[in-house]
């Protein structure tokens, strides 16, 4: 493998440390080795097939630079490669920002890098992913993941340390299009010995992926979740990580996110512990401990069929006082949910908030608890007639169990 290792002069800003990433790309891949160093970044650092950038762990640190908002002038439309803004004092060509407007975020929002400024007309690399309006207050911010790949594969981020400097953000990322280190459409992904801390949006996110592994790694304090697959994004291997003191969960299950395994995690003290949603299916957790999250500590979230969660199992973890401030339990299955395995766990109720251990609606099918440990929890187990069943469902669920057709939603 070719290895470029940078001086500290060498990597003074985001666009060095950039032209060096598109320097190893062009040269067939390779490693980009940073220093032992602090810099700031205006922009984003982009990932490229077959690079890899890492660091020195705890002594290589890229902090996000101050946030900056810019108006826009009034309407613009779908899919033009610019905006008008009422000023463009700060920006430069190849930074990377967002635009949003008050109306609706997610997908309509827009990620892109500035191509060109002339007057207050502001190029974008590619068009604007929704309409709009002044009515609607849009914005261009300098709103940006701190390393971000799309359409990529065979790449990994590792050993470095990323402050988000939240208190310095105005505008959160918006955690479809982004996040501290982020995936889009791409493959074959490793993220391994990153911390973050402090960043606002979520830490570490992934859409429309497949074969992503997120190893020994931490996220604190964002603003958003700690840890999302979302998107569709199948076949996942989430080992050795730990998320405390983010806003919302510790970890995010998105809309389709399956076999995933999330394997010897700790979540701590965030809002829900794990959240399990809308086609969240054949997922695996297990070896994890969860604990003093404000709300469950893994939630189930409620989806009607045809979308519900099912045929994920919670294994051999330990799930302890959690629900602290909210929720119906230590673990909550809601109605629709069906074969869910919940087996050889130690689960523990907050004397302080007394609730069940697992609480499971009406409606939820073929539930299977078996060899748990259950301690302050009142009661036990809160479950209508005919929900528990005596015999496992015959589960496939987690990394490495997919045959072909799991992957045939995604385009990568």
């Amino acid at each position: 493998m070719k290895v470029l290792k940078l001086t500290v002069e060498e990597a003074t800003d985001a666009a060095a440390v950039q032209a060096a990433i598109d320097r190893v790309a062009a040269l067939g891949g390779g490693r980009v080795a940073l220093p032992e160093m602090t810099v700031t970044l205006d922009r984003g650092i982009e990932l490229r097939s077959d690079v890899e950038l890492t660091g020195q762990g705890k002594m290589t640190v890229l902090r996000k630079g101050p946030g900056r908002m810019y108006a826009l002038t009034g309407y613009h439309n779908y899919g033009m490669c610019d905006v008008p803004l009422q000023t463009v004092d700060g920006l430069k060509v190849g930074m990377t920002v967002s635009v949003e407007d008050n109306l609706r975020g997610g997908f309509y929002g827009t990620f892109a890098r500035i191509t060109w400024i002339d007057g207050c007309w502001v190029g974008l690399d590619h068009g604007i992913e929704m309409d709009y309006t002044a009515d609607q207050a849009p914005v261009l911010a300098t709103v940006f993941p701190l390393v971000f790949g799309h359409g990529i594969a065979n790449a990994a981020v590792r050993d470095l340390t990323l402050d988000g400097r939240l208190a310095d953000q105005p505008k959160p990322m918006n955690g479809c299009r982004g996040a501290a280190v982020y995936f889009a459409r791409s493959r074959d992904i490793e993220i391994s010995g990153v911390q973050v801390s402090d960043y606002h949006g979520e830490g570490i996110g992934w859409q429309m992926c497949r074969d992503v592994r997120v190893l020994d790694s931490v996220v604190n304090g964002s603003s958003g979740n700690g840890i999302h697959p979302g998107a569709g994004s199948t076949n996942c291997l989430v080992r050795g990580c730990s998320a405390a003191d983010n806003r919302q969960s510790g970890f995010f299950f998105c809309v389709r996110a399956n076999r995933i395994t999330v394997a010897d995690c700790r979540f701590t003290n965030n809002d829900i512990g794990i959240s399990i949603g809308a086609r969240d299916c054949h997922n695996l957790i297990e070896d994890c401990e969860i604990t003093q999250n404000r709300g469950p500590g893994v939630l189930l979230r409620e989806t009607p069929e045809p979308i519900a969660v099912h045929d994920c199992e919670v294994r051999n973890c330990t799930v302890t006082a959690n629900a602290t401030e909210y929720g119906d339990g230590q673990i909550v299955v809601p109605a629709e949910a069906h074969d869910i395995a919940i087996t050889a766990n130690h689960i523990q109720g907050t004397p302080s908030r007394p609730g069940p251990g697992v609480s499971a609606d009406a409606g939820t099918a073929r539930l299977h608890l078996a060899g748990n440990k259950f301690v302050d929890c009142r009661p036990e187990i809160a479950a209508p007639d005919g929900v528990l069943v005596d015999a496992a469902a015959s589960i496939e669920c987690g990394y490495g169990t997919g045959a072909d057709t799991a992957y045939r939603h995604l385009s990568t």
